[in-house]
């Protein structure tokens, strides 16, 4: 009886921590560390030319533009610092437009994607 008494409350904790832990993780839609603090989209709800821009850096080009694959500074400072050269940007066509537009792809050297619309002003992570 001593035993279940003491046995009791650990197990109410345990199961506190579970439930907590689950509540969290459907909070965020499970973004990865990577991504905290940011807004996040899938990638099959990108625009469709930020898809097709993603399946030419996933099987290495060609690439519309010379300046794709290039180093992206973050002189802005939105994404996480990283030592010069840790980012590549991609340019996202722009229908319509008679420049490279303001889409860009940024991708980390670790998998970490980001989207942005409005030349580096703001970043979505993007998770695939």
């Amino acid at each position: 009886m001593v035993l279940r008494q003491a046995l009791l409350p650990r197990l109410l904790a345990c199961l506190l921590v579970l439930l907590a832990g689950c509540s969290s993780a459907g909070d965020d839609g499970g973004a990865p560390a990577w991504a905290d603090g940011m807004p996040t989209v899938q990638e099959a709800d990108l625009p469709a030319e930020a898809q097709r821009t993603l399946d030419l850096v996933d099987t290495g080009g060609p690439f519309p533009y010379e300046e794709d694959g290039t180093v992206f500074g973050n002189f802005e400072g939105l994404l996480p610092q990283r030592e010069n050269g840790y980012y590549l940007e991609y340019t996202v066509r722009t229908p319509g437009a008679t420049d490279r537009g303001a889409q860009r792809i940024v991708i980390g050297a670790e998998g970490e994607t980001y989207y942005t619309d409005d030349h580096y002003a703001s970043f979505t992570a993007v998770l695939r």
